[in-house]
């Protein structure tokens, strides 16, 4: 005869595997009601004994790992509902023998495809089409694999407070991941660059540290990532996505050359902010791809962005506000917004409530014709460059509709070097008005009528920002945020 611990695991993994949706509302009743002896985890402090317990346990098994490090000779594979918990970061540490050493024939993978994908090749792989997997509290170092965590067609998927260190390609990489959280997670040199199955030293394809293909209504947040390796093969993106719908990303500090990717899919509703990132926000998309029914495909908002190359555009329905672009005036060879395409744009667009320090090439060059673009109530600051750079601060393309493009009720200064607002005649057509203009060498070219309207930001920006608010934005100055 079963016993009710038996009974109640059935039950379990009856509801995940055959309606996760169902066993999401049902299983916080079933906790409350159940004796929690009925639920008590399997504890193993081996590696034996951990790969048996994965292997062997029902879906919705607990499983506590002690602490103590678990070198795997093969790929843990979770069922649904499956919990996995270590003893704490760096108390517990998963990772490989050194006999396991997949192929890297198949890097850099298909990115949007699975054919040709090594999902093996990673230290934990979920079931395919499950829900209600946990992680946490451990350490994951695969310096031989592909990966740390692979999951596909997930709903659910909770991973918070890990450390993974030194994967090959990327840390977690997911297709279809639905409902999730990445919360409190160390990521360190987990990923690298490839180019037909050999380190990509002289190009290739760069992995992220989390890699998402079509994720929907997931928070990815309070997430550290940090590159300490300097070989060429060896950069990482923070997070890569390729079509992204309903998430947020917030409160992460991205210590990667490009922080945040989202190219070549149609987005939606994406919510970027209170991140701090020392690198590149890419969001390019054919002809500035589809706007949603909200009318907005990302909204950039809240963020301490400290690279001159911040946002790779072009891409419609954005709106980008409430930033501090704090650049190193040495560092003048790039756009803060900078377009590559030749394919027109319709917009919209809106970058307003910025604060903008040593723009340094410029603020804006949008290389093909897009329109509607408001640019309205920035404080913005370009101080001389080592160059130095003589071009106009807003390039656009001399085909745009001019008659939608506005600069209006910003402060712009160029301190010491002058330099124009824009760099053709075209762009003279622009709606340019109530601007609070210094140093700008083409202001008597444009009208700039003055309106009942305060120029400058709307309200002082402060705000706290990356993991847990470690950084204070305060107007044009950042420190580390009081614990007091």
């Amino acid at each position: 005869m079963s016993s009710f611990g038996d009974l109640v695991g059935e039950l379990r993994s009856f509801l995940f595997q055959g309606s996760p949706v169902l066993a999401r509302i049902l299983m916080p009743a079933l906790i409350i009601l159940i004796p929690e002896a009925a639920f008590a985890a399997v504890q193993v402090t081996d590696s034996v004994a951990l790969a048996a317990a994965v292997r062997d346990g029902a879906a919705g098994t607990n499983i506590e790992i002690a602490a103590g490090t678990y070198e795997l000779g093969a790929m843990l594979e979770l069922k649904a509902g499956m919990t996995l918990k270590g003893a704490g970061i760096d108390k517990t540490i998963l990772t490989h023998t050194k006999a396991w050493k997949p192929s890297t024939k198949t890097l850099p993978d298909p990115e949007m495809k699975l054919e040709g994908l090594d999902t093996e090749a990673y230290l934990i792989r979920i079931v395919r089409d499950t829900a209600g997997v946990t992680i946490s509290d451990l350490t994951i170092r695969a310096p031989q694999l592909h990966g740390a965590i692979f999951a596909w067609f997930h709903t659910g998927l909770h991973l918070h407070h890990l450390k993974i260190q030194e994967t090959l390609w990327c840390g977690i990489r997911t297709f279809g991941l639905q409902k999730s959280k990445i919360l409190d997670c160390e990521f360190i040199d987990a990923g690298g660059r490839w180019d037909k199955g050999e380190p990509g030293l002289k190009g290739g394809n760069t992995g992220g540290a989390i890699f998402a293909c079509w994720m929907a209504d997931t928070e990815i947040a309070h997430n550290r990532f940090l590159r300490k390796r300097t070989g060429t093969a060896e950069e990482f993106y923070g997070i890569k996505g390729r079509q992204g719908t309903r998430c947020r990303i917030h409160h992460n500090t991205i210590e990667t050359s490009f922080s945040i990717e989202f190219p070549f899919e149609n987005d939606g509703d994406v919510e970027i902010d209170r991140n701090v990132c020392t690198g590149t926000i890419s969001i390019p998309k054919y002809a500035g791809g589809v706007v949603p029914k909200s009318g907005r495909t990302f909204h950039i908002h809240h963020n301490h962005l400290k690279d001159g190359y911040s946002v790779e555009f072009v891409r419609n329905g954005v709106e980008i506000d409430h930033n501090l672009f704090d650049f190193d005036e040495k560092q003048d060879g790039s756009n803060l917004i900078s377009a590559f395409g030749n394919v027109p744009a319709k917009g919209p667009g809106s970058f307003h409530n910025n604060l903008v320090r040593n723009p340094g090439r410029g603020v804006v060059w949008i290389n093909e014709v897009y329109d509607n673009l408001d640019i309205r109530n920035n404080h913005i600051i370009a101080r001389t460059t080592p160059t130095p750079r003589l071009d106009g601060l807003f390039g656009f393309n001399p085909k745009c509709d001019f008659k939608t493009i506005r600069i209006r009720d910003n402060i712009i200064e160029c301190r010491g070097q002058q330099r124009p607002l824009v760099r053709n005649a075209e762009s003279l057509g622009a709606m340019i008005d109530n601007n609070a203009l210094t140093g700008i060498s083409d202001a008597g070219k444009y009208p700039n009528a003055k309106a009942d309207r305060k120029p400058g930001l709307e309200a002082p920006l402060k705000f706290t920002c990356g993991v847990r608010d470690e950084v204070t934005v305060d107007g044009w100055n950042t420190k580390p945020t009081s614990s007091k």
